[in-house]
């Protein structure tokens, strides 16, 4: 019996956000109908809702710090980092990877820490606003991503298996360090060459009024410095990944709705936000 065929299609992250709403079952048996198709698909995952669960299971609070350029991040302070690693690798990666293998796909769940997928730089002791207060952080185990090692991804790739990978990253010091997981698929995407990013959200799109679901923009240009304002929390991270992702050369990055049927072929033909670079929102 001959050995299956590699894929040779188009690679599309697709980033699977980790709010309640982002129907993650949908979302695998899209990724599933893209690889039957001969695409490759990596997927990429946060677990927001997940961390807050457990979290409160554990009573460990959440809290989230802005720090001087403006960016809103997780305060993951150690027991913080726990209940990350927990959520992720315990609980969120291993309902996708199941969920792939339903829907007849073969998928591999990783960390950035394993094989050194991910690489980044803790936070140095910084000024931040937490909660309202400013504080000196000293115990903040998050952190910036300084590397990809893309070849165990692209061995991967070519068998034909969805690699399923959150943060954390792998310190410089051989510790984890929370990463934005927006900015890890920005960053994978770029490392492996993908043709779209699909960063999938609890919105359809990025939104002109974010009060009114209707105002979706075909096109979102993005400032080439700081942090974009007026579109909410959460979004303004989705932009400086996608801007992360243009920069790095990535062809197409879409920012979609996670809730809805076949979010992933929706957002490819064009139930999405394209991120540009720019100085204005078309």
């Amino acid at each position: 019996m001959s050995a299956p065929t590699a894929p040779t299609g188009e690679l599309t992250v697709v980033k699977c956000g980790g709010t309640a709403g982002v129907d993650a079952t949908a979302v695998c048996a899209d990724i599933a109908e893209l690889v039957r198709a001969g695409q490759r698909v990596l997927l990429v995952h946060g677990g927001s809702a997940d961390i807050a669960t457990l979290g409160d299971r554990l009573g460990v609070p959440q809290r989230r710090m802005v720090s001087d350029d403006g960016m809103d991040t997780r305060y993951t302070d150690p027991a913080t980092l726990e209940v990350v690693v927990l959520a992720l690798a315990g609980v969120v990666k291993p309902r996708l990877v199941a969920a792939l293998a339903r829907a007849g796909v073969d998928a591999v769940g990783l960390t950035g820490m394993d094989a050194g997928l991910l690489r980044a730089r803790r936070a140095a002791a910084h000024r931040a606003v937490v909660d309202g207060r400013r504080m000196v952080l000293r115990d903040n185990h998050g952190g910036r991503l300084i590397g990809v090692r893309a070849d165990l991804l692209r061995t991967l790739l070519a068998a034909g298996t969805v690699p399923v990978v959150s943060p954390p990253a792998l310190g410089e010091d051989g510790r984890p360090v929370n990463v934005d997981a927006d900015r890890a698929a920005a960053a994978l995407a770029a490392a492996l060459d993908a043709h779209t990013l699909v960063l999938l959200t609890g919105a359809p799109g990025v939104l002109a009024n974010p009060a009114d679901e209707r105002s979706v923009l075909r096109r979102c240009a993005v400032p080439t410095t700081g942090v974009p304002s007026d579109v909410g929390r959460g979004m303004a991270m989705k932009l400086v990944a996608g801007r992360d992702a243009v920069r790095g050369g990535v062809g197409r990055v879409l920012v979609a709705d996670g809730r809805r049927t076949g979010p992933v072929r929706a957002a490819l033909a064009g139930a999405a936000t394209e991120i540009t670079l720019g100085s204005a929102d078309v």
